[in-house]
Formats: C-alpha cells, sequence, structure tokens
C-alpha cells in the first residue's frame, strides 16, 4: 500500500507541472483586465472609452490593453493624465473628434498608431513627439496646422515615423525637417504655394507622396524638387494649377504619376524622359491640344495613359499620334484621346481617324515639329517657351527702373530701385521679369483686363518667392490691355499700395492662326482665343429675364379674364379676408347682406330698403375657422346681430 502511494503521488507531481505556467498566465490576464476604469467597457485587449462626453482620460487603465479607443469625445490638451504615458502596453489610440487645439503630451509611450483627425490642433511642438520614439503611424487630417504652428524639425523627433497624413489643413509649404526613415507623407487640401529645395532632402526612403488640391504653380516648384527622391513610387500633384510636368522627376522607381485637373498646355519632348518604371500617368482635365513627337518613347512599362477631358485638335499635328495608338500592345491601355476641334471631327476617337483625314504634306509635317514647345530651366526663372513664329519675334520692352520704399531693421524707410521688363510672347503669354537691388521675401503679382470698360474683369493675383526673377502669365485674351502690378512683401508678407507698387499696362498680340487651308481658320481661332467667362453667365441671365417677362404676361392675361368673367364676385371679395365677413340672404327676396366683423351688423350691399320680415341666416363658413354652431337670436328687424360660428335657423 505504501508503494503505492509513493506511486501516485510522484504521478501527480508530474501531471501538474505543465498546468502551473498556464494557471499562472490566466490568473495575470484576469488580474490586468480587472484595471478597467468604470467609465469605459473593456475587452480581451481593448478599451472602449469612445462617444461618452468625457473631457479627460480616464484614470486605472491598467497593463495588458494594446488598443484604446476614446474618440468622439469632449478631451482638450489638460485632460491627459501623467500616469497615462506610462501604460507601456497600449500600442494603438484613437482620438479623433474632440477639443484639442495643440498636439497633446503624456500619451503612451510606446504608442505605434496615433489618430487625432477631426481635432483643432494648431501647433505641434518638438518635446510633444519626443515622448513617442515609437511612433510609427501619425493621422493629423482635418485640423488647422499652419506652417507657423509646426515648430522646425517637430517631426524628426518621432525617429520611427513612417506614415504622416495632413491632408485638410493650412500649411502654405511643405514642413521642414520631417524624418529620415518616412515612406509616405499626404499634404492634398492644404494651401502650399511653394516647395523649397531643402523640403525633400533627407526624406530618402519616402515611397508616396501626396500633393494634391494645393496651390502649386510652375514657379512654385524648384527645379530638382523631387529629383532627390530616389525610392519614390507614387506622385500625385491633381487639382493644382500647374501648365506642365516639373522637370527632374525621380526615373528610378516611379511607377504612379498623376497630374490631373491641372491646366498644362503643353508637354517638353523630354519631360517624361527616364521614367522607365512608370507604369499609370494620369494627364485627364487639363488644356492639352497636341502633343510633341515621342513624348512617350522612354515610357516603357507604361500600362495605363489617361487623357481625358482635353481639348484635342485633330489636325496635321496628330497624324504620328493615329500612327502611335495604332501600334501599342494590348497590355497597354489608353483612355480618352477624342477629337474637341476642329467641329467636323468632335467626339470622334483619335484612333479611329482614318490617315486620309489626318494627311498632311512632308513641309506642313516640318513645319509642325518646329512648333513643339522646348523647356528652359535654371534655378532663377523657370519658364517654358513657345516658338509661334520665326517671322514675328516676341515684343519686350525696355527694361523700366522703379522706386520702391524699404523699411530697414532701424525704421527708416529708404528708396530702392527695381528694375522691371514685359515681354509680349504672344496672344496669350506675357513674360515678367524683373531684378531687384534689395533683398525680398516673395513678390505678389496681379493682373486683370482693362477692355472693354475701365474697370476690368476679376482681379488674379499669384505669389511667388523672393529668389525668382519672373513669371509667365498665360490663358490671357488677345489684343487686350492688362494692368499688371508687382508687389515686393516683406517676412509679414505685408505692403504698402502706394509706396511699395510697380503697375504698368501691356496689350497682348492678336491671335496666332494656323496657315493649313481656309476651311480651317474657323478652328484655328478658337483654338488661339478663349470665351470670356462671364459670356454664358450673360446669356444665362437674359434668357431667364425673357421667361420670367413671358410669365407675367401671361399670369396677367389670365388675371384679367378671371377678373372680367365674375366681376361682381370680385367687386364683393375685393379688400376683405375670407373670415372678415359672412354671406346671407333675405327668405322673401334673396338680397345679399353683410355681416361686418364688428358685432356682425347685417347691412344691405345693394342699398335697396330691406323689408321688414324674417330672416334666414346660411353661412357658407364659419368666420374663424370653427366647426361647431351656436344659435344666434333672431328679430323683425332689417338689422341683425350675429353671435360667433352661425348656424341655419328658421324663424
Amino acid at each position: 500500500m505504501e508503494i503505492l502511494w509513493r506511486l501516485w503521488s510522484k504521478d501527480w507531481t508530474s501531471l501538474v507541472r505543465p498546468w502551473i505556467p498556464i494557471l499562472l498566465g490566466l490568473h495575470l490576464q484576469f488580474s490586468q483586465a480587472s484595471n478597467c476604469p468604470e467609465e469605459c467597457r473593456c475587452d480581451r485587449t481593448f478599451v472602449y472609452c469612445n462617444e461618452r462626453s468625457l473631457t479627460s482620460v480616464p484614470l486605472g487603465i491598467g497593463e495588458g490593453y494594446k488598443t484604446l479607443y476614446l474618440h468622439n469625445n469632449l478631451i482638450n490638451n489638460a485632460g491627459f493624465p501623467l500616469e497615462l504615458h506610462h501604460v507601456a502596453s497600449v500600442e494603438t489610440v484613437y482620438l479623433y473628434g474632440n477639443q484639442l487645439d495643440e498636439f497633446p503630451v503624456n500619451l503612451p509611450k510606446n504608442v505605434k498608431v496615433l489618430h487625432l483627425q477631426e481635432n483643432n490642433i494648431q501647433t505641434i511642438t518638438r518635446a510633444a513627439l519626443a515622448q513617442l520614439l515609437q511612433l510609427e503611424e501619425l493621422h493629423l487630417d482635418d485640423n488647422s496646422i499652419s506652417t507657423v504652428g509646426v515648430e522646425e524639425g517637430a517631426f524628426r523627433e518621432a525617429l520611427s515615423l513612417k506614415m504622416l497624413f495632413l491632408t485638410k489643413n493650412h500649411l502654405s509649404s511643405v514642413p521642414i525637417g520631417l524624418p529620415d526613415d518616412l515612406k509616405e507623407l499626404r499634404l492634398d487640401e492644404n494651401r502650399i504655394a511653394v516647395i523649397a529645395e531643402e523640403a525633400f532632402q533627407n526624406v530618402t526612403r519616402l515611397e508616396r507622396l501626396l500633393l494634391d488640391g494645393n496651390l502649386l504653380t510652375d514657379e512654385g516648384i524648384t527645379p530638382g524638387t523631387f529629383q532627390a527622391l530616389v525610392t519614390l513610387r507614387d506622385l500625385s500633384l491633381a487639382r493644382n494649377s500647374l501648365t506642365y510636368p516639373p522637370p527632374f522627376l525621380p526615373g528610378e522607381m516611379l511607377v504612379k504619376l498623376n497630374f490631373q485637373e491641372n491646366q498644362i498646355s503643353k508637354i517638353p519632348v523630354k519631360a517624361l524622359a527616364g521614367l522607365h518604371r512608370l507604369e499609370k500617368l494620369d494627364l485627364s482635365s487639363n488644356q492639352l491640344q497636341m502633343l510633341g513627337r515621342g513624348v512617350f518613347d522612354g515610357l516603357g512599362s507604361l500600362r495605363q495613359l489617361t487623357v481625358r477631358n482635353n481639348p484635342w485638335l485633330c489636325d496635321c499635328g496628330m497624324h504620328w499620334v493615329v500612327s502611335w495608338l495604332k501600334s501599342l500592345p494590348a497590355s497597354l491601355n489608353v483612355r480618352g484621346f477624342m477629337c474637341h476641334k476642329p467641329e467636323k471631327f468632335r467626339g470622334m476617337v483619335i484612333r479611329e481617324l482614318s490617315a486620309d483625314l489626318v494627311h498632311c504634306s512632308e513641309a506642313a509635317s516640318t513645319a509642325d515639329t518646329a512648333l513643339i514647345p522646348s523647356i528652359s530651366i535654371s534655378t532663377d526663372f523657370p519658364l517654358v517657351t513657345r516658338h509661334v513664329s520665326s517671322s514675328k519675334p516676341p515684343l519686350t520692352t525696355l527694361p523700366t527702373l522703379y522706386t520702391i520704399y524699404t523699411t530697414r531693421e532701424d525704421g527708416l524707410r529708404t528708396k530702392q530701385p527695381l528694375q522691371v521688363t514685359f515681354t509680349i510672347l504672344n496672344g496669350s503669354d506675357i513674360h515678367v521679369r524683373w531684378l531687384a537691388s534689395f533683398p525680398v521675401t516673395a513678390y505678389k503679382v496681379t493682373w486683370a483686363r482693362m477692355e472693354p470698360s475701365l474697370t476690368g474683369d476679376t482681379v488674379r493675383e499669384r505669389i511667388v518667392g523672393g529668389d525668382h526673377r519672373g513669371i509667365r502669365l498665360t490663358n490671357l485674351e488677345p489684343k487686350s490691355t492688362y494692368r499688371i502690378c508687382i508687389i515686393p512683401l516683406d517676412a509679414f508678407n505685408n505692403y504698402r499700395p502706394k509706396d511699395d507698387t510697380v503697375c504698368t499696362e501691356a496689350v497682348t498680340t492678336a491671335a496666332f492662326f494656323s496657315p493649313d487651308n481656309n476651311n480651317r481658320r474657323r478652328s484655328g481661332l478658337e483654338q488661339a482665343t478663349q470665351p470670356e467667362s462671364g459670356s454664358p453667365l450673360l446669356l444665362a441671365g437674359l434668357i431667364g429675364g425673357a421667361v420670367i417677362v413671358v410669365l407675367v404676361v401671361l399670369l396677367s392675361i389670365f388675371c384679367w379674364h378671371m377678373h372680367k368673367k365674375s366681376r361682381s364676385e370680385w367687386k364683393y371679395n375685393r379688400g376683405r379676408r375670407k373670415d372678415d365677413y359672412c354671406e346671407a340672404g333675405t327668405k322673401k327676396d334673396n338680397s345679399l347682406l353683410e355681416m361686418t366683423e364688428t358685432g356682425f351688423q347685417i347691412v344691405s350691399l345693394n342699398n335697396e330698403q330691406l323689408i321688414k320680415g324674417n330672416f334666414r341666416i346660411q353661412p357658407i363658413y364659419s368666420p374663424n375657422g370653427g366647426l361647431s354652431f351656436r344659435d344666434s337670436p333672431t328679430v323683425n328687424n332689417s338689422t341683425m346681430y350675429c353671435k360667433n360660428n352661425v348656424q341655419d335657423h328658421d324663424s
């Protein structure tokens, strides 16, 4: 018996030993789960404190939880206790839809994903981000962050940051001092007008960059801005004001390129050269009318090309495009090549045009090749130069010196010269150059057409950096006078309109017509000129006014006809509301009587002598809309008084 007991005790020990770690783990798990704030609900590794009208983060969040939901509350910057920073297990925090106006401090020290969208955050400091060394993904969309509100180098303090989302903020430039290991940066729907050359110098691992919906122009992007982004795979510049693609695009790894909804009218032949890995190119909703021969030759990996909503001109210059489209492999999907002009080809697919329709002679082809735009890039003044006609060179005005009053650091105002030159390139472009002998932070250029009235049309403006030496004004009206002003700005974008403004007037040349033949002269006119923006509104106003006049006339005729048809009834009802009277007739001759509202005295309407006798009162409707009836006393007299809500009564 003793032997059996010894054997059983030995087996029991071996049986219990493997369960000891499991029991300890369950005990630890339950003890951790018990540290759940009473305002929240906890489930495994999740703490749900969202949508509870909280003004601060609840106390008592224990270790073991990984995801903390605090969104859609009323938490402000003072609602983050210090003990929250020491909860080491939390990796994801949702704080969107609260009342934060600064980047919060005392967040969990090991957080990796942080959602701060839909707050009112205006400032971001280096100290706040220095606490989050493990942060990899930061969402700051839909806040009020401006360029001056971001401390320089603040984002670089988050050493592990890989994804930064700043969509729908108030940034006017790209923040300086981005993390070195950043892979995705979203800056769409801001007010960015300038990208400094050093903005992306250290971001050598960036793979995706979104700059859609900003105020970028050709002069706002410094040449070579994107050249250092050797790992960039996706670049989007949709919904800006570019007139040609930025020079020196990164070609090593770029796969997707988006220029949708810009003002691109020309693509230099070498603009897309070197993009050997590009697979998707979107040029939709621009101002492209023709393409230079061989502009897509270097895109060997292209799989999708979208060019919808461009005013393509199907003339001799499109002959090579037709041949190119027909020679494409089935792996390349091309969408949007559809004729817009001339009218006889409108709506036709360019690929399906026959060679006879777009046939042109060798001399004409040579002439078309001469019209292919070239681009001249410099650090001071990047411009696109269009060769309109060799016999008519651009008209350049002589440089003019203007006196500008500047304020020195000691408060004294001094006179400084500013040299300005205007070059009339063609009927729609004016090249403005300037040279200042004093430092300028930025230039504000405004222009407005002064014809046909002295008041002119809407004033357009553009702000360029102080390092630029010129600007090109495009899409102008031919043979029109424009008033152009150049305003040097100081560090606070302040200026004095009377002292610091240089204004002059320039006249554009006549529109250029293609001398192919007389039949296409009309289409050339449509190409060279641009209708005034107010014309459709004026036409719509005239049509609407005419429709209103016709409706008023018809209504007047109808009213006159009804008035003539029932004159007596209208005469009786004129000047009174329905509930001001009730109608009745005498029992003997049915004469019309009127009950006045005050006392309801019945008087004759036809001024005839009433016959004494009994009367029957027949209400047509109750005076005040009542549904019940009460008796009213009657007497044998020509005058009768009636209470409210008259009832039928025979005397």
